[in-house]
């Protein structure tokens, strides 16, 4: 089945860096777009970046310039890196693939930007 594993959130001070990790399986990883997500609590889940199977890529605009998304087919892994980081980009930041109209998540990772 399906498997999304996320890893390297943690809690980081403002303008620092982290680069967070998916590494998926169970479906043919080439062939889907794969996309990161965050969410705070009593907030909606938001889409922050994408990247096609040709990788390439789209951020949120609340994001854009800060975060980049890539891909590694060899590893099926998807990555987020993000820089200059800010208090309000704390949230959990979800791996999401899109099959058959059905959206399969990771378990989120924590990501807690705070001096």
């Amino acid at each position: 089945q399906v498997q999304l594993v996320e890893s390297g959130g943690g809690l980081v001070q403002p303008g620092e860096s982290l680069r967070l990790a998916c590494a998926a399986s169970g479906f043919t990883f080439s062939m889907y777009a794969m996309n990161w997500y965050r969410q705070v609590p009593g907030q909606q889940r938001e889409l922050v970046c994408s990247i096609t199977p040709s990788r390439s890529p789209i951020c949120a605009d609340s994001v854009k310039g800060r975060f980049t998304i890539s891909r590694d087919t060899a590893k099926k892994t998807v990555y987020l890196q993000l820089n200059s980081l800010k208090p309000e980009d704390t949230a959990v930041y979800f791996c999401n693939v899109r099959i058959a109209s059905v959206n399969k998540w990771g378990q989120g990772t924590q990501v807690t930007v705070s001096s």
